[in-house]
């Protein structure tokens, strides 16, 4: 935005259409009568700061207040998305010097810069994230109607601010987008629906069977209700409906069962379908209690981290995933089993591991309210407060292989690859292959964090490697290298120490050892046919 302000003011300063802004300001300022000029007024006073500071105070305070789950995500999405704007507009004005245009200004003269109008972009950032909540959170006919009410707000500002004289162009259309790319960043952070879910992997097993011209049965629905409003199981409701699933049995999970009795329950009732509306936890609570039946499951991702819906490509909205997965197929997933001292025998659907990693997920899930506020980005700030865990020492026995001898910061066991923000953790990890996906953590220095960023972002060209090809390294270090690879079906995992835990990003108790491995097709899942 600097950049091409300067580039306004400077060389592109004789260049069409920068040539032809004197005579669209001229122009305005012929158009003027009373009416217009009262009519400008209202419209530049809906980005007037006072206002925005008004209105975007009174809808977070309603988006709080009003629910009777507080939405503090959508809160937190408004507030930051006026607030990054302004500070962008802050320092713009600082950086390019912009006089105003050379015509009778209704308003007076003001002390920044012309370029960008700043109006138009805190309109753009507020009406406009106005009108993404009204998009995602609303239902109904007349929710497009007035998000396209609430997106041309900024548009009426931007002409408002040009009727008056107080800003040229392309001051206005920098203003639409420094808010426009602001509520983009701040979605993108905060708000997953719909974005960084990790292209489906191409599967290797065929689809179960064709669900068009079957009769639905009897489907129930497990959720979890801190983060699956009344609203939410209408609209779940609804499309069940729809689809021929009348009267379906809503059941609640606790702190005490996060979805395995009731998923079990639901099957001895005959349900012909389970479908989970929650996070991974209640996925994989879930998912141990269908393993090894034909009852399928279908994923309607609902918590915060949503990291096997994210894998297998699924959409992030509940309503449109279900719809999504109502008309599509049966398919054959892998699940992981894994037991280990003082930890039952159960199963995990996406990750299980130990070191840094279950101590970010212990450190977030501390504090329910940063996740409510923050989402994912609740884990990105819980793993800067622990990255001095201690390094562990380890032994890993791969598939019967002599055992490898490693030290780590974290051991990660994968079915699927790709986590939050689209980083890919484990590149060969696939959902359908028979395999689970090993990560050895192990950077030493500034230098070692570097090499171990680096081979994680350029993780999806690295193939891991099998237990045999690394028996000459077994009784020592290896060598040196901050990111190690592997694939397998048995592992015995053990640990010089007690180690924090976590299955399918839940802390466990912590534990010296872990005995896992693959159970291939254990799970049959409900999911959209391709290309949906």
């Amino acid at each position: 935005m600097v950049g091409i302000g300067l580039l306004i003011t400077g060389p592109a300063h004789g260049l069409w259409p920068l040539t032809v802004e004197d005579k669209v300001d001229e122009a305005f300022e012929r158009m003027r009568t009373g009416s217009l000029t009262a009519l400008s007024s209202v419209a530049s006073e809906a980005g007037d700061t006072p206002t925005v500071i008004t209105v975007t105070l009174l809808s977070c305070l309603g988006l709080i207040l009003i629910p009777r789950l507080p939405m503090w995500r959508q809160s937190a999405f408004l507030a930051l998305a006026v607030s990054l704007q302004s500070l962008v507009f802050l320092v713009i004005t600082v950086a390019v010097d912009r006089h105003r245009p050379e015509v009778h200004r209704l308003d007076g003269s003001l002390p920044t810069s012309s370029y960008t109008s700043g109006h138009t972009g805190a309109a753009t950032a507020l009406y406009g994230g106005l009108a993404v909540l009204v998009l995602s959170r609303l239902r109904g006919p007349w929710r497009r109607v007035v998000a396209g009410l609430l997106f041309l707000i900024p548009v009426a500002v931007g002409l408002a601010r040009l009727y008056r004289g107080m800003h040229h162009p392309t001051d206005v259309v920098g203003g639409l987008v420094n808010g426009g790319l602001s509520l983009l960043i701040v979605q993108r952070a905060l708000l997953t629906d719909g974005f960084v879910t990790a292209a489906p992997v191409a599967s290797t097993l065929p689809a179960v069977a064709d669900r068009a011209g079957r009769p639905p049965g009897h489907a129930a629905v497990i959720f979890n209700p801190t983060v699956t409003d009344r609203t939410d199981r209408e609209a779940l409701r609804r499309v069940l409906e729809r689809h021929g699933y009348d009267e379906p049995a809503f059941k609640e999970t606790s702190a005490e069962d996060p979805g395995g009795g009731q998923t079990a329950d639901a099957v001895r009732q005959g349900a012909m379908l389970v479908v989970v509306c929650g996070g991974d936890g209640t996925v994989r609570a879930a998912a141990d209690a269908l393993a090894g039946t034909e009852v399928p499951l279908l994923l309607v991702p609902c918590g915060t981290g949503n990291l096997l819906a994210r894998n297998l490509g699924l959409p992030l909205s509940p309503a449109d995933a279900l719809d999504a997965a109502l008309r599509g197929t049966t398919r054959h997933i892998d699940l992981g089993r894994i037991e280990g001292d003082g930890l039952a025998a159960t199963h995990f659907a996406a990750m299980a591991g130990a070191g840094l990693d279950a101590a970010m997920l212990e450190r977030a899930n501390h504090s329910d309210r940063a996740k409510a506020v923050l989402g994912w980005t609740a884990y990105a700030v819980s793993v800067l407060r622990v990255l001095r865990t201690p390094r562990m020492s380890v032994n890993i026995r791969l598939d019967g292989a002599p055992a490898l001898r490693r030290t780590a910061r974290m051991v990660l066991l994968g079915n699927i690859g790709t986590v939050q923000s689209g980083l890919t953790l484990l590149p060969g990890a696939r959902y359908d292959d028979g395999r689970l996906d090993l990560l050895i953590l192990d950077p030493r220095g500034l230098g070692g964090w570097m090499r171990a960023v680096w081979a994680l972002l350029r993780g999806r060209t690295m193939e891991p490697s099998s237990a045999a090809a690394t028996v000459p390294a077994q009784n020592g270090r290896t060598d040196g290298a901050p990111v190690e690879f592997f694939d397998f079906r048995h592992a015995e995992i053990t640990f010089d120490d007690l180690q924090p835990r976590e299955l399918d990003g839940d802390p466990v108790a912590p534990g010296r050892r872990l005995i896992a491995e693959v159970r291939p097709g254990a799970l049959t899942m409900l999911l959209p046919a391709r290309g949906e």
